[in-house]
């Protein structure tokens, strides 16, 4: 899943994200599943349902809530993601396209999603995805939350090699997991019976090289790798992540995650 940002030229999103597209899809966003699995729980998920996934990266969401019995849409700002998520999802409404205009009519979908694709710094995504509910539809939004109090919180540590102004930037980002700031923008937007949860998520890798593969295919890493390059990106993580090695076991990253569950008023 992305993180498209509010600019002119909102492709340039695939520039980040896209360029390992297959490693993402393999390696980074099946550990999604825990956070994707709560949040269609909680939504109710189910046959009859016609969902949309905003930022929905590779596709993965998109098949687990199908698993469900949803008819799916997507829609993501990198042509690379959603060129697996269309191999994922070949009977499904994917699409390329921006989040703050998003290509349905009104009142389309039961339930709209976006896995820590919608944040701080772009809230006008927040009216879309009201305009293009239901009355009395469903929305479920995760963001990262705590990080720095996360135990997992040593595996975000190689995208402080950024730039400050990209670092400053993937601040604002974030700000939405921090207490109120959801629920106040969620309820501006004209959501109803908001609600905050705790979604677990957590990162596990066989060991730090693979560690290190799996960040640099996410947008966040290229930013870093842009500052310092890809092959001191790599040896960073990597060096980074052999401090948690554990004779046996997975690295195993837990990271606070923020769930926001709303619904559009009838």
């Amino acid at each position: 899943m992305t993180t498209p940002l509010r600019q002119t030229d909102w492709t340039v999103v695939d520039e980040g994200w896209g360029r390992k597209a297959a490693d993402f899809a393999t390696l980074s966003e099946p550990a999604n599943c825990r956070e994707y699995v709560t949040i269609h729980h909680a939504l109710a998920v189910g046959v009859g349902d016609h969902l949309l996934d905003i930022a929905c990266g590779s596709g993965l969401a998109l098949e687990l809530a199908a698993a469900r019995g949803a008819e799916c849409a997507g829609i993501d700002a990198s042509p690379r993601l959603i060129a697996v998520a269309k191999d994922r999802n070949p009977g499904a409404d994917v699409r390329v396209g921006d989040m703050h205009a998003l290509p349905w009519a009104d009142a389309s979908f039961d339930v709209v999603t976006s896995f820590r694709g919608v944040w701080g710094t772009t809230p006008a995504a927040l009216g879309e995805i009201h305009r293009v509910l239901k009355p009395g539809g469903r929305v479920g939004l995760t963001v990262w939350g705590h990080i720095k109090k996360s135990p997992g919180a040593w595996a975000l540590m190689p995208f402080r090699l950024a730039t400050t102004a990209k670092l400053e930037n993937q601040a604002a980002m974030v700000s939405l997991g921090r207490p109120g700031v959801g629920e106040a923008l969620l309820a501006e937007a004209g959501f109803v019976d908001v609600e905050r949860i705790v979604v677990p998520f957590v990162w596990e890798y066989a060991d730090p090289e693979t560690y290190a593969r799996t960040l640099a295919s996410t947008g966040p890493a290229y930013e870093a790798i842009q500052n310092v390059g890809e092959d001191a990106f790599l040896a960073g993580a990597a060096e980074e992540a052999r401090a948690h090695v554990r004779a046996g076991l997975p690295l195993r990253a837990a990271i606070d995650v923020v769930g926001y569950l709303a619904r559009r008023e009838y």
